[in-house]
């Protein structure tokens, strides 16, 4: 068994030991990732954190999921380098453009699910948001809880057609997942993250109170605070060290 230390967070383990095996060749494209219980019993943890790893290499670009079926590795591990650099102007616009279709889906979704949501949906969400703020405080990016959170909204408009389209996107949903979306509009990373959650918050208390209205308000501005963000890192690049 290869037991994982506990210093960095097991997700984030787990996530770059996956990862090492795929740079490596131990898993080529096409390849089906070991089971859940082969990832629990081979690395000591959880199911939990196994879920969470495979989330956050799906948001990451190596792995594409099939439910029911697994995680598959994909023909490029992560996402293909643009010119210029990884924060270059294409890619930025890219990303700007996948926030634009998000905001016409996720909108919409956000007000269906506060209409349909269950029990259920409304755990998920919780559940994402709580593990979101505890990777925050452990100075992770929470890319795999922000997915998730997203995924749960797509579930709860009780359309399959949400789902499938957000399963399909998968790393596009989450722009820090292809570029360090933080270094264009906050010098502390972590504050940057913490801004998001709150976002999600009001997004989620929208919900929860099953006020379509303002679930779709709070959506609207968490995405397109995102896009302006990343506008602004268009007209104004950081600068680098070269």
């Amino acid at each position: 068994m290869t037991a994982l230390r506990q210093r960095e967070t097991l997700t984030s383990q787990l996530s770059k030991a996956l990862r090492a095996r795929i740079d490596s060749g131990e898993l080529k494209p096409g390849d089906k990732l070991p089971s859940e219980q082969e990832l629990v019993e081979r690395y000591g943890v959880s199911r939990t954190v196994v879920r969470e790893a495979i989330s956050s290499l799906r948001a990451s670009g190596f792995v594409a999921t099939q439910q029911g079926v697994g995680a598959f590795v994909l023909q490029r591990a992560g996402w293909p380098a643009l010119p210029g650099s990884e924060t270059s102007p294409d890619l930025l616009q890219e990303i700007v453009n996948v926030l634009e279709l998000r905001i016409a889906l996720e909108v919409e979704a956000s007000a269906l699910a506060a209409q349909r949501r269950k029990p259920e949906h409304i755990s998920q969400m919780r559940e994402a948001l709580d593990r979101m703020a505890e990777m925050i405080e452990a100075s992770e990016d929470a890319i795999a809880p922000d997915l998730r959170f997203h995924s749960a909204i797509a579930e709860a408009t009780g359309n399959s057609h949400f789902t499938h389209l957000f399963s399909y996107l998968g790393a596009l949903l989450i722009p820090r997942a292809r570029v360090p979306t933080f270094r264009f509009y906050a010098a502390d990373p972590v504050e940057y993250l913490l801004r998001v959650n709150r976002e999600h918050e009001e997004i989620y208390r929208a919900i929860h109170r099953q006020d379509s209205d303002a679930a779709r308000s709070a959506m609207r501005l968490h995405l397109s605070n995102s896009r302006e963000r990343l506008r602004g890192g268009l007209e104004n690049p950081p600068k680098t060290d070269d």
